[in-house]
């Protein structure tokens, strides 16, 4: 099974097994993926596999920087033997590229008192999910230096950039490029194959989203990780942005015409049917309709 689709797969089979009662507490959750490290150029590496999403990281002359942690502790524990097996430098620093758990609940799998880096809205996001008495040994983990813009780190000759383009997938997201290699994490900005998400709660928008892919197109970037599914290219990038946007279009026009949001749904094939398994995410669709009724640009 592709590690993307793990955890939402799971939901799914947990609920299936919690309708037997009893039988659900019985019931050891199935192992997830294996764990496999992908030399993406030179000494930066994607990790697919564990739980959550595809992570990442770089071993740079003075330590190993990280890009965000996986959905739990053991996962995340695994990633570190394997950046181990590797080099003998350190884990020094870990770079998250947004708030979502299958990111940043597994945080307590690394070393404790590290600097953590990320977008100043996502340490929001993370010390309200926090909050939580079950998350509450990540509060531990909460970011400790934060940015607004953009960062630059040392790691090589030509060092790493932290790039956030505003509200997309959510307010937070940053990009962490590798200039010297044209290398780019995207977290959850792309995803390929798939409906893009947007988590409105938040902060993203659908918007937001497009002009962000506009701007990773102008890096001088060749290869892109996402957080979900395989490595992609530009033309994969301008492939969604075209598609995005004709969405827009038609769900602009449908507006101007007066037609609701359940009218939009239906054309566009959406049908919330009762007793669906697992939890669903608004689609595209609804969220770039209430972005245009609500004016959130």
């Amino acid at each position: 099974m592709r590690d993307s689709n793990w955890s939402t797969a799971w939901a799914m089979l947990f609920a299936i097994f919690c309708l037997g009662g009893a039988v659900c507490a019985a019931q050891q959750p199935p192992e997830p993926p294996a764990m496999t490290v992908q030399r993406v150029r030179g000494e930066i590496f994607a990790v697919k596999g564990g739980s959550g999403a595809n992570t990442g990281f770089a071993i740079c002359d003075q330590g190993v920087i990280a890009i965000d942690a996986k959905m739990t502790a053991d996962s995340t524990r695994r990633l570190v033997a394997e950046v181990a097996r590797l080099t003998p430098k350190p884990i020094r620093s870990i770079v998250l590229t947004h708030s979502d758990g299958d990111h940043v609940n597994g945080l307590t799998g690394f070393p404790a008192g590290l600097p953590i880096l990320a977008h100043e809205n996502t340490k929001k996001d993370m010390e309200a999910a926090f909050k939580d008495v079950a998350l509450q040994a990540l509060r531990a983990y909460l970011p400790n230096r934060t940015i607004a813009r953009t960062l630059s780190l040392q790691c090589g000759p030509t060092g790493l950039d932290l790039l956030h383009f505003g509200p997309a997938h959510t307010s937070g997201d940053v990009l962490v490029l590798f200039p010297g290699a044209r290398v780019a994490f995207v977290g959850d900005l792309v995803f390929i194959g798939r409906d893009p998400l947007i988590h409105r709660h938040k902060g993203g928008t659908s918007f937001g989203l497009v002009r962000a892919l506009k701007e990773v197109l102008k890096l001088d970037a060749d290869t892109f990780v996402p957080g979900h599914g395989d490595l992609f290219g530009k033309t994969d990038i301008q492939a969604l942005i075209g598609s995005f946007e004709d969405k827009q279009a038609k769900i602009q026009a449908m507006v101007q015409e007066g037609k609701t949001l359940e009218e939009v749904k239906k054309a566009f094939g959406i049908d919330d049917r009762p007793g669906q398994l697992g939890r669903r995410w608004p689609s595209p669709v609804e969220i770039i309709y209430l972005d245009i009724t609500e004016k959130k640009s």
